[in-house]
């Protein structure tokens, strides 16, 4: 029995797709068609329905039709043998209402994980080129989906952290300072901040060899990766980083220490990736950061999560395509999501693997 698969797919008015439904494979399912007709945004529901949030737009009216006023989103999972059905509604003024089996959910938080996800993507490259803020994304969004106590923990530190910030501001503003008040602010980030450092700490310590062995696997080079998480709380405790740092927060107006600084550090060798690995050391990179993702969720969770796999055909090469889509004649994985442009390319990849598949034209 298939642990965890999508088996339905309703989208309406969700970005240009309006009005579809799709009837699911519980293995694989590809989504072929032009540029432009919306096979990312048919894997981005998925994602949506998963984790509560789009995978490459966080502003609600921006996923809903430009005529529209509403987007709805709807999947019927099958999950361990029960059936979850799940509705995302996103309302032009920016309101979201998710729903698991009719009733709303108080908390959207408390959706995550409840249906574990991986995605590879085009926007992958930005966890390589962009800045620290697109790692701890990735680090964060990995954690949550099988530590609730992780996640409210960062939601309870970014909400101590905006206020901070907003009396930091007020302090300038009114040319007053009172140390008292951000003390307690600075004890009540330490509270929050210290569980996250070491959740961190230890996650990438275990994601480390699971990454480096589907480098080695996909690359087929016994070439040397590494991850470092890189936190200055490693030097002094987040209460004494805070004290020190009080003078130059005063000045800058916003808390310049702490977990939302932090850092992931990729490097091939010795030396940092982004600048001295090539386009297909990087492209490895990420995949293998993406299968470690999946392998670290599995693990924690006792269950494959639903990969996406997006536009991977155009971006890598046959064989590094063909040692992904083989992985799932492998037991540890679940449903696969695939899109891709060439229809014929598609199925005669997908046809390499001793499983069944549904492809859809859009």
């Amino acid at each position: 029995m298939q642990n965890l698969f999508l088996k339905q797919l309703s989208i309406v008015n969700y970005r240009n797709l309006t009005g579809v439904n799709f009837n699911l494979d519980a293995k694989i399912n590809c989504f072929v068609g032009d540029n432009g007709v919306g096979k990312t945004n048919a894997l981005d529901a998925i994602f949506y329905l998963a984790m509560g949030k789009s995978y490459t737009n966080n502003i609600t009216s921006q996923n809903i039709a430009h005529d529209a006023k509403f987007s709805i989103i709807e999947g019927a999972f099958d999950k361990l043998g029960k059936t979850l059905r799940i509705q995302c509604q996103m309302e032009r003024d920016g309101k979201k209402t998710i729903k698991r089996n009719s009733k709303s959910y108080n908390k959207i938080a408390d959706h995550v994980g409840l249906i574990p996800v991986v995605i590879i993507s085009p926007s992958d490259q930005d966890l390589i080129a962009e800045g620290s803020s697109t790692r701890r994304k990735f680090i964060d969004s990995t954690i949550s989906q099988s530590d609730k106590k992780y996640l409210q923990n960062l939601i309870a530190y970014q909400r101590v952290l905006n206020q901070r910030n907003a009396l930091l501001k007020h302090f300038k503003k009114s040319n007053q300072f009172d140390k008292e008040t951000i003390l307690v602010y600075n004890e009540k980030l330490t509270q929050f901040g210290k569980p996250i450092y070491e959740t961190r700490k230890a996650f990438v310590s275990k994601f480390q060899p699971l990454f480096q062995n589907r480098y080695q696997a996909i690359g087929g080079k016994n070439e040397k990766v590494a991850i470092k998480y890189q936190s200055k709380m490693d030097e002094k405790p987040l209460d004494e980083l805070l004290e020190a740092s009080l003078e130059k927060d005063r000045i800058l107006q916003y808390t310049s220490v702490g977990p939302h600084k932090d850092d992931l550090l990729f490097s091939l060798g010795d030396l940092p990736i982004k600048k001295f690995g090539s386009q297909g050391q990087q492209k490895t990179y990420l995949v293998a950061l993406k299968l470690a993702q999946f392998d670290m969720i599995r693990n924690q969770m006792n269950l494959p999560p639903i990969l996406l796999l997006d536009d991977i055909f155009d971006k890598l090469d046959d064989r590094r395509v063909m040692q992904i889509i083989n992985l799932v004649n492998d037991d540890n994985f679940g449903q696969l999501f695939v899109t891709d442009t060439n229809k014929v390319r598609t199925e005669s990849i997908i046809q390499e693997t001793a499983q069944s598949y549904s492809i859809f034209t859009l």
